[in-house]
């Protein structure tokens, strides 16, 4: 309440100043209006845009005489002389690419010339929204140079540049209107799902590389900036509705509906305010990828089936292991053990569409109230709140429905001249958000528990082998027993079971995901340069609080350690001088960042920029810069069950804060576990420090079960293959990035090439391990230690002990507990890439633009064989388009395609290639002056071949909407 009294206090206490009024037009070479054309006062930031018509309005509290700038992307710039109030100015450009000469302010925090630009840069102006080819802008960023998108859901997108991306991009940052979209709870952006309307996007900024030395630590590998429109500046009521169809092999044929409206209103010099609401919703496409995920060519005829798209077939069990176990109880007779095959078996799971009801929704609500005291832009003062609600689709370690989600954003800024001080935060609500692996596995078990099913199994697979069935009959007989009473989807039973496992937080009977985790943020900048001329000097610094609250679902903050809170905070400062009349321009910045549970870093960037030519039309860049990367509260805070293994951060506190107790399923293993044959133990306790002390990587296990199963008898030789786990706890990741760029004109085509080089340090990755539940992971075996004790290898005297061995045992019986840690290769990691870009203005209002790139990278995977990389880019990406918003009187049409090289997809959910694909998108356009409106008919992958960017999702088919936007 306070801190509007004091913003009302300041609007009715505020000075009025005189302002100055300019009303005009602009129009191309062919006398037709030209909508989105920048007009600004010459020297300053001060500016707006034209509207559909061509007309603008333009206010400055600067007194005449002085002069206007008028420019638009393809097109020349007129300087205006403005001599008094009102004056009213029509203006005719040239047909001319002046691309170098748009205002950018991402990659300096400072508006400057795109020719200046010390970095790669990758621009969406309002006017490219508007003849963008893809349902939205946000997939429209897909045809920008640098940019491969991960599609997770059809409304969930995730930006990669440069690589080393998943859908949670964790290495990437956006910002809209300055605020940080990342989730609270999974500190990586949820795509457009809180984002920007169609209808309000003023402009999109891309910085394709690291951005630590003046954005912080997550802009390691990029950061988008998204800008929404001033309602000073762009007023008025716009309404869009989209009506359309999407078509995939899978789901069929399915509507969908896009809507929204935007509301902006100056009421005065001093006050202004705006209000947005959008509605999408679709069907999902379906992922129905039924092969196996962790051996290739294996279907669903194999006992240890598991499916990609199938959960509930995690469950998962030595065979031979059940045999021992009924033996024990006097369920099945010893000498049927040797019947049983010494193999894995899996339940049988249910299908992800049977799961889900493939709905996708998105609603975004958000209003904005803009103060100026002065009457002018010098000093602006705005309350912003964004909301987002949705149904969509999060791919991680498993797929996570997210059903209800919310996240809202609530930010306080004050913004001048030369600077700003904003703090907001982000708070989201899982809603009736679940997991769908945990649905799978706990409907069975709501039915029939693990215990019983497995041992139906072997029961009836032995009766089978007696009655001469072969294995593969002996195991589908097994199967149908021990699935016999089953909960089928479609049935009373399976939808009585999916609605209370869906509702039950806990892992072991339920599977919703329960989250109200915030983030708390301010940062400020200042600049300089009115008050010290040598330079341009600008300083400034940030400040973050993560309050973690899972409830202990995902992470380990369960009541009885309380909730997780820790801080980060930085500084910086850049220093920028121009020479050689202008032609050179320097920068120099260094920021400090620190974080409650890491070292600070330093991030410094040092930046030429030389324009040479009569018109400096040719400029070169480069670049040397540090980024650096802190853990994520993941990487830190995680204790996560997905199934099949533990998501375990190493915080040091986490080690002990996770802790799991677990069943000893063999009688020798139960003697191990306790150390004591008269008292066996028949569950164990184990907590982080086995996952990280006293484990084995799970590709040497995988070894040694291959050795052993092929070599009977030769324990010793299946031994010598395994590798105890031997990585240190998880602390930030470092990269020194060199670039260097060329921005120029020639012929009348705008180029843009750029090339760079990362060298990565303490990479942060994943790494799978096995910890046995008793014994000593080892890395040298003596086999004849303690092996003709009474208890072969068990002994309370240290010297007959040999817990190194017992180690095996857990191995060979399932006795172990699987973890995915998160912790940094000791190998260093280099990527390197280029990019061109070509874009040229045709007679008649026709554009053609093109752009290549070309991405690699080099690991010695030899030296480092558990860890996963996960560049996950295309080496060769090619992509065009062809448009022309007036091919005939008020006709436009865009035409874009992009050509993507197959690659290697590495995930914690699957590894696999990705097929290269080939997506033609096309628009039609008809423009309705009198109405102030646009029709545009559109239509993604008219191609028609369905095609995937990751393993796990739908493949992505078709889809043709058309769409009306009045006053856009």
């Amino acid at each position: 309440m306070k801190i509007y009294l004091f913003i009302i206090s300041l609007f009715f206490c505020s000075i009025s100043f005189a302002q100055t009024t300019i009303t005009g037009s602009v129009k191309d070479g062919n006398n037709e209006p030209l909508p989105g054309a920048n007009v600004t006062v010459s020297g300053e930031s001060t500016g707006t845009i034209t509207d559909n018509e061509g007309n603008f309005i333009l206010s400055t509290s600067k007194k005449p005489p002085f002069e206007i700038k008028i420019s638009s992307i393809g097109y020349g710039e007129k300087m205006v002389s403005i001599s008094t109030n009102n004056q009213k100015v029509t203006v005719v450009l040239s047909d001319e690419q002046m691309l170098l000469d748009e205002i950018v302010v991402s990659a300096s925090r400072t508006p400057e010339r795109l020719r200046e630009s010390p970095v790669t840069i990758e621009r969406f102006t309002a006017a490219d929204v508007k003849k963008t080819a893809s349902p939205t802008f946000y997939d429209g960023l897909e045809n920008l140079k640098e940019v491969q998108m991960n599609t997770s859901s059809m409304s969930f997108k995730s930006i990669n540049t440069r690589g080393f991306a998943t859908v949670a991009n964790t290495r990437f940052m956006q910002l809209v209107d300055g605020m940080d979209n990342s989730s609270p709870l999974l500190n990586f952006v949820l795509g457009n799902l809180i984002g920007v309307s169609d209808i309000d996007v003023a402009s999109v900024e891309l910085l394709p590389g690291a951005s630590s030395a003046l954005y912080g630590a997550n802009a390691f590998n990029g950061i988008l900036f998204m800008k929404s429109k001033n309602p000073f500046i762009d007023q008025g009521i716009s309404v869009y509705a989209k009506y359309g169809q999407t078509n995939q092999k899978a789901a069929g044929a399915n509507l969908y509906y896009d809507y929204g409206i935007r509301a902006a209103h100056k009421f005065n010099d001093y006050f202004a305010a705006k209000a947005n609401f959008t509605f999408m919703k679709g069907t999902e496409w379906w992922a129905t990828d039924y092969s196996d995920k962790t051996v290739e060519g294996r279907d669903r005829s194999h006992p240890n089936y598991n499916g990609m798209n199938v959960y509930g077939d995690e469950a998962t069990t030595n065979i031979k292991s059940v045999g021992q176990t009924l033996v024990g109880l006097g369920l099945l007779p010893a000498s049927a053990l040797n019947l049983l095959p010494n193999e894995n078996v899996s339940r049988t799971g249910y299908n992800e569409v049977d799961l889900t009801d493939n709905v996708v929704k998105n609603a975004k609500i958000d209003f904005s109230l803009h103060f100026r005291p002065g009457g002018n832009e010098n000093f602006e003062i705005i309350w912003q709140s964004k909301f987002g609600f949705g149904n969509s689709v999060y791919q991680g370690a498993n797929r996570y429905y997210l059903n209800g989600f919310t996240m809202q954003q609530h930010k306080l800024e004050f913004t001048g001249k030369n600077f700003f001080l904003r703090g907001y935060f982000t708070t989201e609500d899982g809603g009736n958000s679940y997991d769908m692996l945990f649905t799978g596995l706990n409907i069975n078990r709501a039915w029939k528990d693990d215990k019983t099913w497995f041992g139906q199994y072997a029961g009836a697979y032995v009766q089978s082998t007696l009655a001469g069935a072969t294995p593969q009959q002996a195991h589908a007989t097994a199967r149908g027993v021990a699935d016999t009473g089953r909960f089928l989807p479609g049935t009373a039973e399976f939808q009585n079971a999916f609605k209370n496992v869906i509702a039950n937080p806990d892992v072991l009977s339920g599977s919703k995901l329960v989250d109200n985790s915030k983030i708390y943020h301010s940062d400020a900048n200042y600049n300089f340069k009115d008050l010290i001329k040598v330079a341009e000097i600008q300083v400034g610094g940030s400040y973050r609080r993560y309050d973690l609250n899972s409830f202990g679902r995902i992470y380990t903050d369960t009541p009885q350690y309380g909730g997780i809170k820790y801080d980060e905070y930085g500084v910086y400062t850049q220093v920028q001088k121009k020479l050689m009349d202008d032609r050179l321009k320097l920068t120099g910045s260094v920021r400090y960042d620190k974080s409650d549970n890491f070292d600070g870093n330093y991030s410094p960037r040092i930046s030429a920029v030389y324009s040479a030519g009569e018109s400096k039309n040719h400029v070169f860049r480069g670049s040397f810069q540090t980024g650096f990367r802190n853990p994520t509260t993941q990487d830190q805070y995680i204790g996560f069950n997905v199934g099949n293994a533990i998501l375990l951060g190493s915080a040091p506190d986490n080690l002990t804060r996770y802790s799991e107790t677990l069943p000893v399923t063999t009688t020798i293993g139960q003697i191990y576990a306790s150390g004591d044959p008269l008292n066996p133990a028949t569950s164990t306790t184990i907590n982080g420090n086995n996952a990280y002390y006293n484990s084995y990587t799970s590709a040497s296990v995988t070894a040694f079960g291959a050795f052993a199963s092929a070599n009977p008898g030769n324990l010793p030789g299946a031994a010598a293959l395994l590798e105890k786990t031997n990585v240190g706890l998880v602390k930030p990741e470092t990269v020194k990035a060199f670039e260097l760029g060329y921005r120029g004109q020639y012929e009348g085509f705008n180029i843009d090439i750029n090339g760079y080089y990362n060298i990565y340090n303490n990479f942060i990755g994943n790494l799978t391990v096995l910890a046995p539940l008793y014994g000593t992971a080892g890395t040298t075996f003596d086999f004849t230690k303690g092996a003709t004790n009474p208890v072969p290898y068990l002994s309370a005297d240290p010297n007959q002990n040999n817990p190194e061995v017992q180690s095996l045992q857990a191995l060979q019986s399932g006795n172990y507990r699987a973890f995915q840690l998160y912790t940094n290769t000791d190998i260093e990691i280099k990527s390197l890439g280029f990019g061109v870009g070509l874009s040229k203005k045709l007679p008649k209002n026709f554009e053609v633009s093109a752009n290549y790139n070309y991405a690699q990278f080099d690991f010695d995977q030899a030296k480092d064989p558990s860890f996963e990389a996960g560049f996950n880019t295309p080496k060769h990406r090619v992509k065009g388009s062809i448009s022309n918003d007036n091919v005939f009187k008020n006709f436009g049409f865009n035409v874009s395609a992009r050509w993507s090289d197959e690659y290697l997809w590495e995930s914690t959910f699957a590894d696999g290639m990705i097929d290269a694909a080939t997506v033609i998108d096309a628009q039609l356009s008809y423009g309705i002056p009198t109405l102030k409106s646009t029709l545009k008919v559109g239509a993604t992958n008219l191609g028609g071949k369905e095609y995937r960017q990751l393993l796990g999702p739908g493949l992505i088919g078709q889809q043709y909407f058309v769409s009306l936007t009045i006053n856009p």
